[in-house]
């Protein structure tokens, strides 16, 4: 059967503000940026880690009418469209800090929890972030 995830997909509104905030401000890496005619294909990864990537995908054709996406659009203005994504880091409170230098808006600050220690934000979309440190 299956053998791995290799790529999770979130609505952005703006690939290019999405690479801005994905790959200037998290860090990530660009996996694929290709112009498939009906759609731009955009993936970004962890450094080095191309084994699971994470599709920015603007909300429309092909998969939907454009009546939809302007609703998938409204609700992920609205921080209702439910994509998450949650990454691993070895120093939480280093991150956060480095981030929040960079001018990332937090909705929770580093906080101990039973499996480690992990922080939330939103993405300029509304997509919700957290990232962990997890215990040893």
């Amino acid at each position: 059967m299956f053998t791995a995830i290799t790529h999770s997909q979130i609505y952005v509104l703006d690939q290019d503000e999405a690479l801005d905030f994905y790959v200037g401000k998290l860090g990530l890496e660009v996996s694929s940026d290709v112009d498939l005619g009906f759609m731009r294909w955009l993936t970004v990864q962890v450094p080095g880690r191309p084994e699971r990537q994470i599709l920015l995908e603007k909300p429309g054709g092909p998969s939907m009418s454009e009546e939809t996406a302007q609703q998938v659009r409204e609700l992920l203005s609205k921080g209702a469209t439910g994509g998450n994504l949650i990454f691993s880091t070895d120093d939480c409170r280093k991150t956060y800090e480095t981030l929040k230098g960079l001018g990332v808006e937090f909705t929770d600050e580093p906080t101990e929890r039973p499996y480690g220690i992990d922080c939330g934000l939103r993405d300029p979309f509304g997509n919700a972030i957290r990232f962990t440190q997890l215990l040893s």
